[in-house]
């Protein structure tokens, strides 16, 4: 049988919390800014919970976390 391999793809954009959750960044913060309103660029620097209905594939993606 072979070793469970960590996807790294995943590994680089979520973290595991304590309790066992999942936290992820926003998306679509780098570049073409100047077209989205302050409010929406401020809502994206901030950090947001998996949706728990996508707990279960990213165990499987991260299993050492």
């Amino acid at each position: 049988m072979p070793k469970i391999k960590t996807n790294r793809g995943a590994a680089k954009r979520f973290k595991r919390t304590a309790n066992g959750k999942f936290k992820q960044n926003s998306a679509f913060g780098n570049h073409i800014l100047a077209k989205k309103t302050t409010k929406r660029k401020r809502k994206i620097r901030h950090s947001a919970m998996v949706d728990s209905s996508n707990l279960k594939k990213l165990k499987d993606l991260l299993p050492f976390s």
